[in-house]
């Protein structure tokens, strides 16, 4: 009787556990869109390294040295959609689309579209889902993303502003920091003590 006993409540357990683990509802959409991300970041990371390259080949070392963060900034972003994707208990491998690469305000100009599309469109969109399906570490990462993307294409435009005005870098920031935990970026003249996104006190910034 005692061993009959055990024994039921051992499948009742294994029953309740299995049951359990069906009524969980699998994050489908958030899932897509942190590969999106995950795509997207890694394909952006490679392009502002490219683009940086192209601005000093140009003469053009200042605008190159914000492209260095920004692109830095881009791969901690991809690398945290990848995390909250394997919480998530899914592998993706990262590859980045093609690209081209033009002349420097070109660069500038394709940057800056792309950086408006994740404000306006993208990452709002995946917020609002990962919401939606109550996934808190995709919610964190598209959010700090998505912050870090508003200030980007605040200092390409700015840049772009100037290089069309003077022909020249005069008066741009010269160096650059980036959160290594989020991808926030300053304008190293301006940094805040700790990272205004996730905290992060500056001594751990990586300077460029």
């Amino acid at each position: 009787m005692k061993k009959f006993a055990i024994f039921s409540l051992a499948a009742f357990a294994a029953g309740a556990m299995l049951l359990s683990s069906c009524s969980k509802t699998t994050p489908v959409k958030t899932i897509e869109n942190l590969k999106a991300g995950i795509t997207g970041e890694t394909t952006a990371s490679a392009k502002y390294a490219a683009f940086a390259a192209k601005a000093r080949a140009e003469g053009y070392d200042t605008i190159a040295k914000m492209f260095d963060a920004t692109s830095k900034a881009e791969s901690i972003h991809a690398n945290n959609h990848m995390a909250a994707l394997t919480k998530l208990g899914v592998e993706f491998t990262a590859k980045a689309d093609s690209f081209a690469v033009k002349t420097t305000k070109e660069n500038l100009e394709d940057a800056i579209k792309g950086e408006n599309y994740e404000n306006t469109s993208m990452y709002p969109e995946f917020i609002k889902v990962a919401m939606a399906e109550k996934v808190p570490e995709a919610i964190t990462s598209f959010t700090w993303a998505f912050d870090t993307e508003k200030k980007h294409q605040v200092f390409y435009q700015n840049a772009l502003d100037v290089l069309n005005k003077t022909n020249s870098e005069t008066g741009l920031p010269f160096a650059w920091a980036v959160c290594p935990k989020c991808g926030n970026t300053y304008d190293a003249a301006h940094i805040d003590d700790f990272c205004a996104f996730c905290q992060t006190p500056k001594e751990k910034f990586i300077m460029f």
